[in-house]
């Protein structure tokens, strides 16, 4: 089976509920949600692949990793460090989510974790434990990496200089080590 027919047949259930549809009316990173999710998810389905992952919880995941509404500028109570929960909350609604999935979901802000540690300053109210954030399989540093490749090259098309951001990703995997 080719990868592009495997992915369809894993992502078509989501991709076609009318609730995830929705999310081509918000606003992420100069595209929409929807774009922002899907790229997320098939990117990690790559990876999944080449690192002998389980797809399926990489896809899904991927798809639901951002499944919410509105915007973190104009929702007080959907911040960088609380949407993952939101996000499973609402794909629970909508989908069987297993535990993998859940987790996968919880801990894709790790690279934010670790930013937000080595600078404080920046959102000064939060207060965030790297730990917590940590992905606990494989297939969460996929869906998490993922995110942080897809989030830099779509902020890159409008914002920064891709050689910028490159750099960024550089010194974020430095801290981690």
């Amino acid at each position: 089976m080719s990868f592009n027919k495997e992915y369809k047949e894993i992502s078509e259930p989501i991709l076609n509920n009318a609730n995830f549809v929705k999310l081509k009316d918000d606003n992420h990173h100069g595209s929409t949600r929807y774009d922002h999710c899907r790229r997320v998810s098939y990117l990690s389905f790559l990876m999944a692949k080449i690192f002998k992952g389980n797809c399926k919880n990489v896809v899904e995941a991927g798809l639901l990793h951002d499944f919410f509404h509105g915007n973190t500028n104009s929702n007080e109570s959907i911040t960088y460090l609380t949407h993952p929960k939101t996000s499973v909350e609402n794909a629970k609604k909508y989908f069987e989510l297993n535990k993998e999935e859940e987790e996968i979901i919880e801990t894709h802000m790790y690279h934010y974790a670790l930013v937000k540690n080595a600078f404080p300053f920046i959102n000064k109210g939060e207060k965030v434990k790297a730990k917590e954030y940590k992905p606990k399989s494989k297939e969460g540093a996929i869906v998490c990496i993922s995110d942080l490749l897809v989030s830099i090259f779509e902020v890159a098309r409008f914002k920064v200089r891709y050689n910028t951001c490159l750099y960024i990703l550089f010194a974020i995997n430095l801290m981690r080590y």
